[in-house]
């Protein structure tokens, strides 16, 4: 139950906030908001499983809601407060902007930081090596460089070097000015394997600093990639423990996206079999750095684990060259409902034990070779670029066994796509295999939903169709007990603010000249006194226009022809110069983009961003849902357009001052039943249908 005194806390905190924001108006929205994150998380809802997702569009303030309604309470209950979003635009917002502003005013007192995965700090000890060892040795250290630096990547290493030491750089790739070659980066980064906190040599690096300090923190931001990173290892491995933590999912739209990709996996049979006799020969020079027998005899079994998982690879490498299977134009064949052939499953289960042995025969070298380090039996300098490489192999045999494991469940639980690629070289080819989870929301019901103290999950656009049910089966929280849905109202005037039209046209956007009708039409759309913003459903589409409008003597600032910093920043400058501009961008563009005032007025969205299932993935989440006797157009396709529809419309009203008007060319909005139904999901423009 929420306390008397948490209720004070809350309201003294509002109305400090609140006093020192500037154009503040009280809104019931926010309000409402708030308290309903608190009673959630307070569990007045439910006891145990206190989780409410949340709806709040553009001018809702809901990352003041959130914490509003979140901090003070976990703060009371001393548990960590984990904030994780999907870009680093939000990322960058909170830090700089919303947690600073937060903790000045809210009289609340709290450390908060982001919170960044390893590999975006150094390893100072091999930056150190890097620097000191001739070419010879950065490559010892970074196996996969197959030639030494050049002239520019040394320069670039050695004012790294400089800066570190000089204490004028804290060594994460993020805070650096320029940009950083891979090259570079990969001989210098910091890893799991070899930067480990319990050696000595690697107490002082960067992120081992940066993670002591991440357990005196009150307040965590991070992204959903690092969330799941923590998950797969079983959570409070690299966060805070579960059980023990708030989390706010921000951007929760993209949540279930993620975890999809995070769950997948892939290797090639070929290429494969190339690395893992060369991890015959590294095993063979680790060994012999290795203090006592029974490292040895690891090597031994590893040894043979390798040529068991070898022998079959090559069966496997037999079967696909000789199988007639008929590959798709991008040479790509999906295993219908994710059923391999029996030749290859039986191979799967024999490949799959293998690379398990392997792995836990590695490991053990790896772990043995760490406490040689620390007992001082080994120098650190001889230790780490052996640690480095036989962690860069134990992330391979990790994939690699993730993916034959799963082909060796073939039909069994979770439904899973799986398709063959094939790659094409001067002078030989090779076969990539991959296997990723259908369906994810059992992932986030065992790993987080149930092992959380609380959670917050918050987006413009989790509902689609005017329901939350889609997002909630995605995510693992459809008919869980106590999970509270929200959908907050924004405080814009939409009807006083913007108006939508939809013209009459005389070409359908499924017609193949539907491009050229739209390259004659589109200019009539335009306002080159003011900021236009047109939003294509594809590249080609948006590049046919454009080269058309060209001739026409059109001045275009085009998505892709520079950088979206780049692209952004001249748009602003020609609207302030007064010129009018005319931006160009697919969906992409249609999120995180906020172009308040001026800064856009005209919105033109050419057709409904309908996706088209030619992925694997989507192909396979279409038949999964048609032999469940569902038709994936309108469980899939259409609900996922509608979310794309309300963010792309979403980019014309940032705030209650703004106006403007959007047009949609696309007549299947009232002309079908699933087109009205979208519009229905609109915010209540003004609305213009010509007829």
């Amino acid at each position: 139950m929420l306390s008397d005194s948490l209720k004070k806390t809350i309201r003294q905190v509002h109305q400090h906030v609140a006093s020192n924001l500037k154009d503040y108006r009280p809104r019931s929205s926010q309000n409402y908001l708030v308290a309903e994150i608190a009673k959630t998380l307070a569990g007045e809802y439910h006891k145990k499983q206190r989780i409410c997702v949340i709806e709040a569009g553009t001018g809702t303030g809901k990352s003041l809601a959130y914490c509003l309604g979140a901090l003070p309470l976990a703060l009371a209950q001393k548990k960590k407060l984990v904030i994780s979003t999907a870009t680093v635009a939000l990322q960058e917002q909170l830090i700089a902007k919303e947690l600073p502003f937060f903790k000045k005013h809210s009289g609340l007192d709290f450390k908060f930081d982001l919170v960044k995965g390893r590999h975006r700090y150094i390893c100072a000890h091999k930056l150190h090596n890097a620097v000191n060892g001739d070419s010879q040795t950065q490559m010892d250290f970074m196996p996969t460089l197959t030639s030494p630096l050049s002239a520019m990547e040394t320069k670039c290493l050695n004012e790294l070097y400089n800066a570190y030491v000089n204490k004028k750089w804290q060594g994460d790739r993020d805070s650096w000015a320029d940009t950083v070659p891979d090259r570079v980066w990969n001989l210098i980064a910091c890893d799991k394997h070899s930067c480990q906190r319990q050696m000595k040599a690697h107490q002082t690096c960067p992120f081992q600093l940066a993670r002591n300090q991440l357990m005196q923190m009150d307040v965590l931001v991070i992204n959903h990639s690092l969330l799941l990173a923590d998950l797969d290892l079983g959570g409070g491995k690299i966060l805070p423990e579960p059980d023990n933590t708030i989390y706010v999912i921000d951007e929760a739209h993209h949540l279930a996206h993620i975890t999809r990709d995070f769950s997948s996996a892939a290797a090639t049979i070929k290429g494969t079999i190339e690395w893992l006799d060369k991890l015959t020969k590294f095993s063979g020079k680790m060994a012999k750095v290795l203090v006592g027998q029974r490292a040895i005899g690891q090597n031994f079994k590893l040894c043979d684990s390798i040529n068991d998982a070898n022998k079959d690879l090559k069966v496997v490498r037999d079967i696909l060259d000789n199988a007639d299977f008929e590959y798709s134009k991008d040479d790509t064949y999906r295993f219908e409902h994710g059923e391999i052939p029996q030749s290859l499953h039986s191979k799967a289960k024999d490949i799959s034990e293998a690379t398990q042995d392997a792995l836990r025969c590695l490991n053990k070298m790896h772990d043995t070779l760490t406490q040689d380090v620390s007992d001082g039996d080994i120098k650190p300098y001889v230790a780490d670029p052996i640690l480095g490489e036989s962690g860069q192999y134990i992330n391979r045999l990790e994939q690699l066994n993730k993916l034959w494991f799963s082909y060796a469940k073939k039909g069994e639980g979770a439904p899973h796509a799986r398709w063959i690629k094939r790659l094409e070289y001067k002078s030989h080819h090779d076969h990539l295999l991959s296997d990723c989870p259908i369906e994810v929301g059992y992932y986030l019901k065992d790993k987080l939903w149930r092992e959380c103290a609380g959670a917050v999950l918050c987006s413009a656009t989790l509902s689609a169709l005017g329901s939350f049910d889609h997002f909630a089966y995605e995510t693992g929280l459809a008919k869980e007990e106590g999970v509270k849905f929200i959908k907050v109202p924004s405080p814009f005037d939409y009807p006083k603010q913007a108006t939508l039209r939809i013209p009459v046209s005389k070409v359908e956007p499924t017609d193949k000249d539907f491009s050229d009708h739209l390259a004659k039409t589109l200019p009539e759309y335009l306002n080159d006194k003011k900021a236009n913003l047109v939003l294509f459903a594809s590249y080609w589409q948006m590049d046919h226009v454009t080269k058309f409008l060209r001739t026409k003597g059109f001045n275009l600032l085009v998505q892709g022809e520079m950088s979206r910093e780049a692209l952004l920043k001249l748009h602003t400058k020609n609207v302030d110069e007064g010129k009018g501009s005319i931006l160009f961008g697919t969906q992409s563009l249609s999120e995180g983009l906020d172009l308040p005032g001026k800064y856009l007025e005209n919105l033109i969205i050419t057709k409904i961003p309908f996706a088209v299932p030619t992925s694997p993935i989507e192909e396979a989440q279409a038949e999964f849902v048609q032999s469940k006797g569902g038709n994936p157009f309108l469980t899939i396709t259409v609900p996922d357009a509608a979310k794309k529809l309300v963010q792309s419309c979403g980019r014309l009203l940032r705030k209650e001052s703004d106006e403007g008007c959007i047009t949609i060319l696309d007549r299947r909005l009232v002309t079908k039943r699933y087109g009205k139904a979208m519009l229905d999901t609109l915010p209540p423009f003004k609305r213009q249908i010509d007829y």
